[in-house]
C-alpha cells in the first residue's frame, strides 16, 4: 500500500440523524449527519409511511387516477 495517499481513518466517527439519534461507527469523516437512519425509515420500523418531499405521490395519483 503506498504512504500519504489514502484518507485518515475515524474508528469513533459520530452520526447524527435528523430524528435525534446517534451511533458510533468507523468512518473516513469524524462525523457525518444523515436525515433518515434505521430507527425513523419505513422499512426497518413497519410503519407504512411515504417519505415524500415534492409531492411525486400525488402526482403519479392525478395521472392514473388512483386512490
Amino acid at each position: 500500500m503506498k504512504t500519504e495517499i489514502h484518507p485518515d481513518y475515524y474508528p469513533d466517527a459520530v452520526v447524527n440523524c435528523s430524528c435525534g439519534n446517534t451511533f458510533t461507527i468507523g468512518a473516513t469523516k469524524p462525523q457525518i449527519k444523515v436525515e433518515i437512519c434505521s430507527s425513523c425509515h419505513p422499512f426497518f420500523t413497519g410503519e407504512q409511511r411515504i417519505v415524500d418531499t415534492e409531492g411525486r405521490v400525488e402526482r403519479l395519483k392525478r395521472r392514473f387516477n388512483l386512490q
